[in-house]
């Protein structure tokens, strides 16, 4: 039998906060029109522009989550407004026209945004410099955009029926309010627990397993050095086959000696390349402390420059970044660096928030403690760099601004996250009047935040030494993701965009969160000087920093120029 409830008839505990119910009990329930227009709202809202282009099946889940969302907030606001004693018994007419209404507009809205939300998403690839795509794939963003938000409402549904059975079991033994309190209760702690087992030590374990693994492989094309310059070569105390993929492509690439000198036109050194892999050592102490022995094996403190950078989770270090580096100096340069997990950041970021600073700090210490053995007359500059979590792990190592100028010859920053707690503190007290995507620091003195190297000047401002410059992009969803953006609008959003992000984006409560969260898979799939994407604009960087002796404007083009067409093999 078909049961119909009106809205005098109070809701059984099975079913929607809604009005009535839409068809037979046994289906899968009744949804609420007030959570379907909040719904409908939603998916408008997330086909809005956001950083970067998405493909089609990352749009349709930001759109999925949307739409759950909205549905939730929709049905929580028609539970309030029932709770303070409003509720409208409409009559059975009034609830038909109403409920084709609803379905005429979202016959109407849902293409008519599909369709705005593909040219929008082919503006922000031209701002982003990426080939445009076919736009008929957004008409599969619908199906799988539901098929998201329907599993979210059916896991919903599911704690909330557990909610209520746990409470119908305890009020037999304590008051109604004192169960369901309990029974609230220990749904968080078990939610808690089975998300901790399941992503923390299962999947988390999983993937380090797996990375672990891939650790052992060696990317194409790359073999081990024969140079003394470099760990993993034949003269290296660090066994070629502990250095892990990423620092064997570290060691193996940049310039050499010949290559400097045909790009600079200027008499050059091979420059030194030290590494160590996670497999070496048992600690970030330890492994820091083989670093800089290999430092002192290739006779690095005799350089005029030693760089420490932190690398990212698996051990990644920006070719574009150290090259540029070595063709500034004329190869008179040595980069430290070391492995401190097999995960990449994203993953490492989640399981183990504290390595990275650790390793960030352990490094740049023990290099500084080396040099301070040294005269000081006779010490090379001390610079240090880091990219994304090797940005923030390489501040790590640092009180904040001030310590860094104390104690380095100059820092590049690069995309560094929104949650490294030097670089918020830094934008969060910017000059009075600058943008939070570009902030002037005390006039620019000794720190600038620059998205090219256009910006590296600043009208009229002096910059002493030594200089610190944070290199950053406007459309890049790694520095400005945050969960922030779920319920504030940022300061970025509300100022004059940047070059390469869409006029038309807006931020939206909770939208806007998913889509910028969404933007940062493929963040690193744009073009160079978009998005999280960093490249010849290295050598501009570098040669602003170091102010190399009788280095000239058309030696910083040169170098430019081969850093962008592709650094040597």
């Amino acid at each position: 039998m078909t049961t119909t409830l009106t809205a005098a008839d109070p809701i059984p505990d099975d079913a929607a906060p809604a009005p009535e119910q839409l068809g037979p009990p046994h289906r899968f329930a009744a949804l609420h029109p007030v959570g379907l227009s909040v719904a409908l709202l939603f998916f408008v809202w997330s086909m809005t522009p956001s950083l970067l282009p998405r493909v089609w099946y990352l749009q349709a889940v930001a759109t999925g989550i949307s739409v759950a969302i909205g549905y939730g907030l929709g049905c929580a606001a028609a539970w309030v407004v029932r709770r303070c004693g409003v509720s409208p018994n409409f009559s059975d007419r009034t609830r038909r026209i109403g409920w084709w209404s609803l379905a005429a507009v979202a016959a109407v809205t849902v293409p008519t945004f599909l369709i705005l939300g593909s040219w929008w998403q082919q503006i922000v690839r031209d701002l982003a410099g990426v080939e445009r795509i076919n736009r008929a794939n957004y008409l599969l963003i619908l199906v799988l955009s539901l098929a998201v938000a329907v599993l979210l409402l059916a896991a919903a549904r599911g704690i909330r029926r557990g909610t209520r059975a746990l409470t119908r079991v305890g009020s037999r033994y304590v008051p109604a309010p004192i169960a369901r309190l309990v029974a609230v209760a220990l749904v968080v702690v078990v939610g808690i627990f089975a998300v901790n087992g399941l992503v923390y030590r299962g999947l988390i374990g999983l993937a380090n397993q797996s990375a672990a693994a891939a650790d052992q492989s060696t990317a194409d094309g790359v073999k081990q050095p024969q140079t003394p310059e470099r760990s993993g070569s034949p003269a290296s105390a660090q066994p070629w086959d502990t250095l892990g993929r990423e620092g064997r492509t570290f060691v193996a690439g940049g310039p050499t000696a010949e290559q400097i000198t045909s790009v600079t036109g200027r008499p050059a050194l091979t420059p030194i390349r030290v590494y160590a892999g996670r497999e070496s050592a048992d600690n970030v102490d330890d492994a820091a402390d083989l670093v800089v022995a290999e430092l002192e094996r290739t006779g690095a403190f005799d350089r005029s420059v030693v760089a420490v950078a932190t690398t990212t989770g698996r051990g990644w270090v920006n070719a574009r970044v150290a090259s540029a580096l070595e063709y500034t100096t004329g190869g008179d340069s040595a980069i430290a660096a070391m492995q401190y997990s097999f995960l990449p950041s994203a993953l490492s970021f989640i399981a183990d928030r504290e390595t990275p600073p650790q390793a960030g700090r352990a490094l740049f210490e023990a290099v500084e403690r080396a040099l301070a053995e040294r005269p000081e007359e006779s010490r090379p500059k001390l610079v240090t760099f880091g990219e994304s979590l090797g940005s923030f792990g390489g501040q790590g190592a640092f009180s904040g601004a001030p310590d860094m100028l104390a104690r380095t010859d100059g820092a590049l920053w690069v995309g560094t996250p929104n949650f490294a707690p030097q670089w918020s503190y830094l934008t969060a007290h910017r000059d009075s009047g600058s943008f939070e995507r570009l902030p002037v620091i005390d006039g620019g003195e000794n720190v600038r935040f620059v998205a090219s190297a256009a910006d590296l000047e600043l009208a009229g401002a002096p910059w002493g030494d030594p200089r610190i410059v944070y290199w950053q992009h406007a459309s890049d969803p790694i520095t400005w993701w945050s969960f922030d953006l779920l319920l504030n609008k940022p300061d970025w959003l509300r100022e004059p965009l940047g070059d390469d992000v869409d006029p038309g984006m807006r931020w939206i409560p909770f939208v806007t969160f998913w889509q910028v969260t969404l933007d940062m898979v493929f963040s690193a799939d744009v073009p160079p000087g978009h998005g999280h994407t960093f490249g010849a604009d290295a050598a501009d960087m570098w040669a602003a920093i170091l102010q190399p002796e009788g280095w000239t404007a058309d030696d910083t083009a040169r170098v430019h120029t081969v850093i962008r067409d592709g650094l040597p093999e």
